[in-house]
C-alpha cells in the first residue's frame, strides 16, 4: 500500500489543494452576496485560508513534479521561503476565521487579543529558529514544523470551537441541518489540526522527533498527506453545504418583508378608508357650517333687507327724512352682508389662488390668520416666479392651510414662518413655528381608531404630486413641515397662472 501512495502522492497533493481552494472560491462567490449576515462576515478570512493554503499545496505538488523531472535536483532556497510564507499566511487566516466566529459569542476585543497572542507566540518562536539555526533546508523544515504547531493547531482549535458555536446559533434559528453541517466541518478541522498538523516532518522542534510523518506512516500504513487531504475534503464539503443557509435566510428575509409589506399595506388601506370617512364627514360638517352661516347671517340679513324695503315703501312719501335714514341703514346692512359672503367664499377657495397665484393666496391667508386668531405669519418667497400648475397650487395651499390650522389649534405658538421656494426642477414649501411641538413618530403610529388625519392629509397631497412631505418636531422645540414636489412641465397654458 505504501508503494501505491508513493506513486500517487502528486495526485494526493492535487486533491488536497483542490479541496481547500474550491472551498475558498465557493465561500468567496456565496458569502459576498450576503455581507449583512454574521456568518458571512466571519467566513471572509476562510476565503483567504482556502485560496492561499490550496495554492501552497499546489506549490508542494509542483516541487515534487520538478524533482521527478530533474532526478531529484534541489530547487532554489527562495522557493522554500516563499512556500513557508504562504503556509504561515494561510494558517494565520485560519486563526482569524476561528476568532471571528468566536467573536460573535464573546467580545470582539477578547477574540482579537486571542488572535494576536497566537501570532505573537508564533513570531517570537520563528525569530528564535531563524537566528539559532543556519540558513538551509533544516532551518526551513524547523520553521515549517513550528508554524504548524504554533499557528495551524491553534487555528484549527479556534475554528472547531467557533463552528460549534455557530451550530448552536443555527439550532436556535431552527436550521438543524445546517447546524449538523458545521458540526461535521468542526470535526474535520479539529482532526485536521489535532492530528494532521501534529505529525510533521522530523526536525529539531519537539515533539517532531517522535511524532512525525514517518511515525504516522509506520503506524497507519499511509502518508499523513492522505489524512490531511481526506480532512480537507470533508471540511470543504460541509462548509460548502452550510453556505446554503444564505439562501434560506434570504428566503426568510423576503418572506418577512412581504409580511411586513402586507401589514403596512393593510394599515395604510385602513388609514385611507378612515381618512375618506373623515373627509366625507368633514365635508358634511362644512356644508352644515356654511348652511348655518348662510342662515344665521346672510339669510337674516336678506330677511331684514326685505322687511326694511317693505317698511321703506310705506314711508317713502309720508316721511322722506326717516326713509332716507332707513335706506342708509339698509345699505350698510347689504354691504356688511356682502363682506361676510365674500369671506365665506374666500374661505372655500381663495380667488387669489386663481387670479394672482400661490404666493398672493398664502399672503392673504396669513393676513386672515393674524386678523382672526392673532397669530403672526411671515411669508417669504425665494427664487424667480415661475408658472405653477393649478393642481400643484391648490395642493401646496391646502398643505400650508392645514399646517397653519394645526399651529393655531395645537402649537401655542407666538409666530409662524412660511417659506416658498421656486426652482426650475422643484417647488418647496416650509411652515415653521415656535410652539410646544409633539412626538411625530408616536402620532404617526396611531391606528385607524385614532389617526393623525391632518398630517396624513398633508403627506397624501404631496405624494399625489410625486413629492414628499416631512414633518419634524420634538416636544418643546416647535414644528417644521417641509414639502418638496417636482416642477411639472408646462402644458398648453390653460391651467397655469403666475406663482406670485
Amino acid at each position: 500500500m505504501s508503494e501505491f501512495f508513493a506513486q500517487n502522492i502528486i495526485a494526493i497533493y492535487f486533491i488536497y489543494g483542490l479541496s481547500f481552494f474550491s472551498m475558498g472560491l465557493a465561500v468567496l462567490l456565496e458569502a459576498g452576496h450576503n455581507s449583512e449576515s454574521e456568518f458571512a462576515q466571519a467566513l471572509k478570512p476562510l476565503i483567504w485560508f482556502g485560496l492561499v493554503h490550496g495554492s501552497h499545496e499546489w506549490v508542494e505538488m509542483f516541487l515534487l513534479i520538478q524533482a521527478q523531472l530533474t532526478g531529484g535536483a534541489p530547487h532554489a532556497l527562495g522557493v522554500d521561503y516563499f512556500r513557508l510564507f504562504m503556509l504561515a499566511a494561510s494558517f494565520f487566516f485560519l486563526v482569524a476565521f476561528g476568532a471571528r466566529l468566536i467573536a460573535v459569542k464573546i467580545s470582539v476585543k477578547s477574540a482579537i487579543i486571542a488572535g494576536l497572542a497566537v501570532f505573537a507566540i508564533w513570531a517570537t518562536g520563528l525569530v528564535w529558529i531563524l537566528n539559532s539555526q543556519p540558513a538551509g533546508r533544516m532551518q526551513i523544515v524547523s520553521a515549517d514544523v513550528y508554524t504548524r504547531y504554533a499557528l495551524a493547531i491553534p487555528g484549527a482549535a479556534l475554528t472547531m470551537w467557533g463552528l460549534l458555536l455557530q451550530r448552536q446559533r443555527f439550532y436556535v434559528k431552527g436550521m438543524h441541518s445546517f447546524g449538523n453541517d458545521v458540526a461535521l466541518a468542526a470535526l474535520a478541522f479539529g482532526l485536521y489540526g489535532g492530528i494532521g498538523q501534529l505529525f510533521t516532518s522530523a526536525s529539531t522542534i519537539f515533539p517532531s522527533q517522535y511524532l512525525n510523518a514517518s511515525a504516522f506512516m509506520g503506524v497507519f500504513g499511509f502518508p499523513i498527506q492522505v489524512f490531511r487531504a481526506a480532512m480537507a475534503c470533508m471540511a470543504s464539503i460541509f462548509i460548502i453545504r452550510s453556505l446554503r443557509t444564505f439562501e434560506v435566510e434570504d428566503a426568510r428575509r423576503i418572506a418577512n418583508l412581504r409580511v411586513a409589506q402586507q401589514v403596512e399595506r393593510r394599515r395604510l388601506e385602513a388609514l385611507r378608508n378612515e381618512l375618506l370617512h373623515r373627509t366625507v364627514k368633514a365635508q358634511e360638517n362644512e356644508r352644515q357650517r356654511i348652511a348655518r352661516e348662510l342662515h344665521d347671517e346672510t339669510g337674516q340679513a336678506l330677511t331684514a333687507l326685505g322687511l326694511g324695503l317693505r317698511g321703506l315703501s310705506e314711508i317713502v312719501e309720508t316721511k322722506p327724512r326717516k326713509a332716507s335714514q332707513q335706506a342708509k341703514q339698509l345699505q350698510e346692512l347689504a354691504t356688511q352682508s356682502l363682506v361676510e359672503l365674500q369671506r365665506l367664499v374666500s374661505g372655500l377657495h381663495p380667488p387669489q389662488l386663481d387670479d394672482l397665484g400661490l404666493l398672493a393666496a398664502l399672503r392673504w391667508y396669513a393676513g386672515e390668520t393674524q386678523a382672526r386668531f392673532g397669530l403672526p405669519v411671515e411669508v417669504f418667497c425665494d427664487g424667480n416666479c415661475k408658472e405653477i400648475p393649478l393642481d400643484t397650487r391648490v395642493a401646496l395651499f391646502r398643505i400650508a392651510q392645514e399646517a397653519i390650522t394645526n399651529i393655531v389649534r395645537h402649537a401655542d405658538a407666538s409666530k409662524a414662518i412660511l417659506r416658498l421656494a421656486i426652482y426650475p426642477e422643484k417647488y418647496t414649501l416650509e411652515v415653521e413655528d415656535d410652539g410646544k411641538g409633539f412626538d411625530v413618530e408616536a402620532c404617526m403610529k396611531k391606528g385607524p381608531e385614532d389617526p393623525c388625519l391632518g398630517l396624513m392629509g398633508m403627506i397624501e397631497r404631496a405624494a399625489i404630486l410625486g413629492g414628499v412631505c416631512q414633518i419634524h418636531s420634538h416636544p418643546g422645540r416647535g414644528t417644521q413641515v417641509q414639502v418638496e414636489v417636482p416642477a411639472a412641465k408646462k402644458n398648453d397654458g390653460t391651467d397655469t397662472h403666475p406663482a406670485g
